[in-house]
C-alpha cells in the first residue's frame, strides 16, 4: 500500500517545471550570458541551447551560436564546440565577428591537452598525437589568410610559430625513435620530412643528425657527409653530433 501510494504521488507530480517556459528571447539571453561571465558553463549551454531552439531567427540566436562555442570550450567539449564555430562560419560567413569564430576554432584544439593530467604531468605538447595540432594550424591559418588585419591575427601568428616548431619536433622525435630500434630507413624517412615539411625549424638540427647516424649505420657515406655538412652549414655551432657520438649508440638521444 504504502510503495502504491508512493508510485501514484509520483506520477501526480509528473515532471519537472521548466523555469524558463516563459521567458522571452532578451531574457534567456541575459540569463544565459550571465552565466557565461560567472563561469557556469554548463548552465549557460543549457540557456544557449534553448534560445536557439526556441528563438532561431535573429541577433540573439547568431550571437547565441558564438557564445556557446566558447562555452562549449570552457566546459572542454572539444566536439560540440568545433561544431559550434562551424556551423556560425556556415551560417554567417559575413559576420563582424567571424573571425572570432576561427580564431575560437583555433584556440580548441591548441589547448586540447590542457586539462588536469596535463597541467600535474606537464606533458609536453610534441609528445601528443599530432592530428589536435595540424587541426589547430589548420584553422588559425584561414584566420590569418582571411582576416589578416584581425585583432585576433596576431596571437594567431605566435601559435602557428609555435605549431610548426612543435610539429617539426614531434617528427623528429619519432625519427630519434625508430633510430633507437634500429630501423634505419623509417629514421631516415621521417628525418627527410621534418626537413622538408617543416623548414627553418629549431628541431632541423637534430634531424640532421638522425641522417647522419642512419646513412653512417647503413655505410652510405656519401649521404652522411651531406647530412653533416647540411647540419653545420645551417648550424654552424651546432655539437649535437659530437655529442651523438660521445654517447652509447644505443642512448643516442
Amino acid at each position: 500500500m504504502v510503495l502504491l501510494l508512493a508510485a501514484l504521488g509520483a506520477c501526480k507530480s509528473g515532471p519537472s517545471k521548466d523555469e524558463t517556459r516563459n521567458w522571452t528571447v532578451d531574457k534567456l539571453y541575459t540569463e544565459a550570458k550571465s552565466e557565461l561571465s560567472s563561469g557556469n558553463y554548463k548552465k549557460s549551454i543549457g540557456y544557449y541551447e534553448k534560445l536557439e531552439s526556441r528563438f532561431p531567427y535573429g541577433r540573439y540566436a547568431q550571437q547565441a551560436q558564438l557564445e556557446v562555442a566558447y562555452a562549449y570550450f570552457k566546459e572542454r567539449e572539444k566536439a560540440s564546440a568545433i561544431a559550434a564555430c562551424d556551423r556560425f562560419i556556415k551560417l554567417y560567413p559575413n559576420h563582424p565577428n567571424v573571425d572570432y569564430a576561427y580564431y575560437l576554432k583555433g584556440l580548441v584544439s591548441f589547448n586540447e591537452d590542457l586539462g588536469l593530467i596535463a597541467k600535474f604531468s606537464n606533458q609536453d605538447m610534441t609528445e601528443r598525437d599530432p592530428a589536435a595540432m595540424q587541426e589547430s594550424f589548420a584553422a588559425l591559418q584561414q584566420l590569418v589568410t582571411r582576416y589578416p588585419e584581425s585583432k585576433y591575427t596576431p596571437d594567431a601568428v605566435k601559435r602557428m610559430q609555435y605549431l610548426v616548431n612543435a610539429l617539426a619536433s614531434y617528427e623528429v622525435k619519432v625519427a630519434e625513435y625508430y633510430l633507437r630500434r634500429r630501423a634505419y630507413v623509417a629514421a631516415v624517412n621521417r628525418a627527410q620530412a621534418a626537413i622538408t615539411n617543416y623548414p627553418q625549424t629549431p628541431a632541423l638540427e637534430r634531424a640532421f643528425v638522425v641522417l647522419s647516424r642512419a646513412y653512417e649505420a647503413m655505410g652510405i657515406t656519401d649521404l652522411q657527409k651531406d647530412s653533416e655538412r647540411l647540419l653545420m652549414l645551417n648550424f654552424p655551432e651546432s655539437k649535437l653530433l659530437a655529442d651523438s657520438r660521445a654517447k652509447s649508440w644505443w642512448n643516442i638521444f
